[in-house]
């Protein structure tokens, strides 16, 4: 009991605990099949089945809420318009990662990054992650892969053996030490070490999905019955396209967003 009390209390810091208000604008970077209950806004570039192997539970992302389909590198927002941003393993699959922070933290005053910590992910890691990261004080560093896997040999060996979801599953019982967990407000200081080998970003991009529908499932469920209380800080103010769009692509007809794609530069897409 005291190991789930653990992970359901670090389920909540991380997927929902929030720090804004109801009035609080709040935009998902890289939402995917799991975006975040209290956004208002989500943001992926690859919302179709075809980039499936991107995630790891529902193949396609989920359009539950105003979807912009754009590069997180060159949003089609306006500068500091969402109060606050949430970029939760989105930037390990990047090849940038510097533009699109500096691209969150344009749009935002605020936010949560997280992503794998290179020491977890240098024993099992997701076929197509592109950077190991971590913190140096309150540096977050990427440092780029050129390989799956940090020792092949061990890896491997876990293959052969049938252990990977053992071993998964017992290095979860402390996930937080699984993630980089950064809290920032105003700038994000960041380190890029090294450079992408263009092979293996393509193998990367290509890598097979590792769907697991019911771990999805599950996390979709315990993040509704954990927000439930808190459903009344959710924005309830409409919010309008040209209220949050860069102010080229404004279109001076109020139009509200709505559930759906959108497309930078066509509201009706």
């Amino acid at each position: 009991m005291p190991q789930l009390a653990r992970r359901l209390r670090s389920f909540h810091s991380r997927r929902i605990a929030i720090p804004v208000d109801a009035d609080a604008l709040v935009l998902d970077v890289g939402s995917g099949d799991k975006p975040h209950w209290r956004a208002d806004v989500l943001l992926d570039r690859y919302a179709g089945a075809e980039y499936g192997g991107q995630r790891s539970g529902r193949a396609v992302a989920r359009i539950t809420r105003p979807l912009f389909d754009a590069d997180a590198a060159d949003m089609p927002f306006a500068d500091g318009v969402f109060d606050y941003v949430v970029c939760s393993h989105v930037l390990e699959h990047v090849p940038d990662p510097e533009a699109v922070i500096k691209e969150i933290t344009r749009v935002g005053r605020a936010g949560y990054i997280e992503v794998p910590q290179a020491a977890s992910a240098k024993i099992l890691d997701f076929p197509s992650h592109l950077w190991w990261c971590r913190l140096d004080g309150d540096t977050l560093v990427f440092t780029a892969k050129h390989a799956r896997a940090f020792d092949p040999e061990i890896a491997g060996y876990i293959e052969r053996s049938g252990v990977e979801r053992e071993l998964e599953r017992l290095m979860d019982r402390a996930f937080d030490y699984r993630i980089v967990s950064l809290h920032w407000t105003g700038t994000v200081d960041i380190r890029v070490e090294g450079a992408l080998d263009p092979l293996f970003e393509a193998t990367a991009r290509s890598a097979a999905a590792q769907h697991r529908a019911g771990e999805s499932f599950a996390g979709r469920m315990l993040t509704a019955t954990m927000a439930l209380p808190h459903w009344g800080s959710r924005r309830r103010k409409p919010v309008l396209f040209d209220d949050i769009v860069k102010p080229e692509l404004r279109t001076g007809t109020g139009e509200r967003l709505q559930r759906r794609i959108y497309r930078a530069g066509n509201s009706d897409s």
